[in-house]
């Protein structure tokens, strides 16, 4: 009796540590979310009908997210893209009291000094948006086509490093990502490796 004990107190235990829902995988109908921008105004996926979605997942004081904000990239990309009306949505998925957390007035004086562009940041304090994607560092970049389906998943370009100069190098995995989906085309490559810095999660998964 102990062993069957056991045994069913740690098949719980998996079963309850277990994510709630696999990760969303390329063709498929992107995790609906409803979540509070920095701006203080909710933001839902299934209200952007036809529109071309990107999430960039951010942590400000990330070397590698200053690599694209340093240079310029990723403002310039925001500007780009909201101008052929992308709705880019930056996601804040630290916790707080972890490396990247910042308060939604902290979050605005911040794009301003920098010149983001964003259309919002997302605030995701608990991660729960972060884990529905299975975003996994920051940069970590997706694209949700007109249809509201996941057409690319991955790194923001071929190079992963932190050095500002290979910015200008790498291959724009992104921006060729989000031509080929408002086009209609084929996205190719459709999933890259993300790199950068583990992004700081709440620990409790509750």
């Amino acid at each position: 009796m102990k062993l069957v004990s056991s045994l069913l107190a740690g098949m719980m235990a998996l079963a309850f540590s277990a994510p709630l829902m696999s990760a969303p995988k390329i063709g498929e109908m992107a995790p609906e979310f409803s979540v509070k921008g920095h701006d203080g105004k909710m933001y839902k996926l299934s209200d952007l009908k036809k529109k071309h979605v990107v999430l960039e997942w951010w942590n400000k004081d990330c070397p590698y997210v200053k690599k694209h904000y340093d240079t310029n990239n990723m403002q310039e990309l925001q500007a780009t893209f909201t101008g052929k009306d992308v709705q880019w949505f930056t996601v804040l998925s630290s916790a707080p009291n972890k490396q990247g957390y910042m308060k939604a007035a902290e979050i605005a004086e911040y794009m301003k000094k920098t010149k983001g562009k964003p259309t919002v940041v997302l605030l995701d304090p608990d991660g729960k948006l972060g884990r529905m994607y299975d975003a996994k560092v920051t940069p970590h970049m997706y694209v949700i086509n007109g249809e509201g389906k996941l057409s690319y998943n991955g790194a923001i370009d071929s190079i992963s490093s932190t050095k500002k100069a290979d910015v200008a190098k790498a291959d724009k995995y992104l921006v060729n990502a989000v031509n080929a989906s408002m086009m209609g085309k084929t996205v190719s490559p459709n999933v890259t490796k993300p790199y950068g810095c583990s992004i700081k999660y709440k620990s409790n998964r509750t």
